[in-house]
């Protein structure tokens, strides 16, 4: 244990770890869904797919009109790395949408799967990127507010 984790309320890097963590095993859940053939009813993988979307989408926003404006408060050198992170954000957005209209027009598992590789591809890399050059600052972060309103309702 750091000296001072004992004092802080919420260890914001193992917060955002298990985000991602949650993340990672929604995504899972979602491709499972279309590798299950005639097992997994249609409702049942939009479900899936559209969660997924949604808690990915939620995780971002929250990120990014919380834990990023707190942290380019507190840590103005991390702004470029803050600004590459909503880049992706943006970037990521645009491929949820784009799995939702494929969803939404009905289209068949093989091209449901190939969204899911590009989005976890994207996903995977923005992960390892942001927990690179965040978590350290995250371990020391003292902020006073709820995990879900910096990281999503996950």
């Amino acid at each position: 244990m750091r000296e001072g984790d004992d004092n802080r309320l919420i260890a914001w890097d193992r917060e955002l770890t298990a985000a991602h963590q949650r993340l990672r095993a929604a995504l899972r859940v979602a491709r499972d869904s279309l590798d299950g053939g005639e097992a997994v009813l249609p409702r049942d993988l939009l479900l899936y797919c559209h969660g997924f979307c949604a808690a990915l989408s939620g995780h971002h926003v929250s990120e990014d009109t919380g834990l990023f404006q707190a942290l380019s408060a507190r840590h103005p050198d991390l702004r470029p790395v803050i600004a590459k992170l909503e880049q992706d954000h943006s970037m990521i957005a645009w491929l949820l949408q784009q799995l939702g209209q494929a969803l939404d027009a009905g289209a068949p598992a093989n091209e449901l799967v190939l969204h899911l590789v590009g989005i976890s591809a994207i996903m995977e890399s923005h992960f390892r990127y942001e927990e690179r050059r965040l978590l350290g600052t995250l371990a020391t972060l003292d902020l006073d507010a709820e995990p879900s309103s910096f990281l999503g309702p996950l």
